[in-house]
This record gives C-alpha cells, sequence and structure tokens, in this order.
C-alpha cells in the first residue's frame, strides 16, 4: 500500500515501498524536476514581489505623512473644513456647479445658450468666488490637485525612465504630462 503523508508533490516520500506494477501511477503524480524549480521560482518571485510591494506601499505611506505633516497642507486642510462646515457656502457651490453642468449639456446637444442663462449662471458664479469662505475652498482645492499632479508626475516620470528624474526630464514650457495646459 502506498501512503501519502505530504502534500508537496515536489519533494519525494522518504522510504516508501513501491511495487513496481504501481510505479507507473506514481511517476504520473510525481512532476518532473523542471516543473519543481519552476515552483519553488514562482514561490520565489511571489515573495520578491510582496516584500516589493511592502516597500512601495511603506514608501507611498511616508510620502503621505510628509504631505499632511506640511504646515502649507494643513493649512489648506483647515480651508477645505471650513467650506464643509459652512451651509450656505456648500449650498452656493452646489448650485454653480449644477447651473454650470446644465449649460453644459445644453451646448453638447446643440442647444442655444440664451443670454439670460448664461447672466444667471455669472451672478452666482461671481456669487461664489466673492464668499471668502468659497474662494479659501476653491483655492486649496486647486492647490491640493497641484501636489497630486506633481507627485503623479514624478511617479510617471520614475516608472518612463526607469530612475529617478531631474528637472532636465520634465519640459520647462510644460506643467507636466497629464497637465492639460499644451505649453
Amino acid at each position: 500500500m502506498i501512503r501519502s503523508a505530504r502534500r508537496n508533490t515536489c519533494a519525494p516520500a522518504l522510504n516508501q515501498q513501491l511495487p513496481s506494477s504501481r510505479f507507473h501511477g506514481v511517476l504520473m503524480r510525481c512532476p518532473p524536476k523542471a516543473d519543481c524549480q519552476r515552483q519553488r521560482n514562482n514561490e520565489k518571485n511571489e515573495i520578491m514581489q510582496t516584500i516589493t510591494e511592502d516597500a512601495v506601499l511603506e514608501k507611498t505611506k511616508e510620502l503621505c505623512q510628509t504631505i499632511v505633516e506640511q504646515p502649507h497642507f494643513q493649512s489648506l486642510r483647515r480651508q477645505v473644513d471650513t467650506f464643509l462646515a459652512n451651509e450656505e457656502s456648500k449650498r452656493q457651490y452646489q448650485l454653480v456647479v449644477e447651473k454650470g453642468e446644465a449649460l453644459q449639456q445644453k451646448q453638447q446637444t446643440g442647444i442655444p445658450l440664451s443670454n439670460d442663462e448664461v447672466a444667471e449662471f455669472e451672478k452666482h458664479r461671481e456669487t461664489l468666488v466673492n464668499d471668502p469662505i468659497a474662494r479659501g475652498f476653491l483655492d486649496a482645492q486647486q492647490e491640493m490637485h497641484k501636489v497630486q499632479e506633481s507627485v503623479g508626475q514624478y511617479v510617471a516620470k520614475t516608472l518612463e525612465l526607469g530612475r529617478i528624474p531631474t528637472s532636465d526630464d520634465f519640459p520647462s514650457d510644460s506643467c507636466g504630462h497629464g497637465c492639460g495646459c499644451h505649453h
């Protein structure tokens, strides 16, 4: 009788008594040596990939912590929090967003915009940008977006070049990849 106490098919069972008539079946269950080596290599690759992913994740967390600790970021965060706590500013912002989306949708479907619709939108937009709380929020949002874009550009350029980019790697007449300013 064949006893198989091990699950790893790459490791042969020791002191196993095999009747000659069963030898063929045992060979069919044991993968070739190359398959065992490939399995070990795959396991090593998975471990290395996990280690690398863990290291990248750890460094990403460190970067996030560095960003959060910056006094300028903390100031931006306070502006966002102030806006989120102010119902009137949020209502005005939502109104401008909705009116802007409605006008854009009309324009995209080929419906001409009336002067009154545009004037009403501009009036609400002007009220919004003149509200210091909303203005602070809009400015903070823009600044945070710049930080996000900058980090993304450096990561993308690093992956592209296979090294840490220098300022020379970024065109001086451009805000960077994905900016959309088309300088």
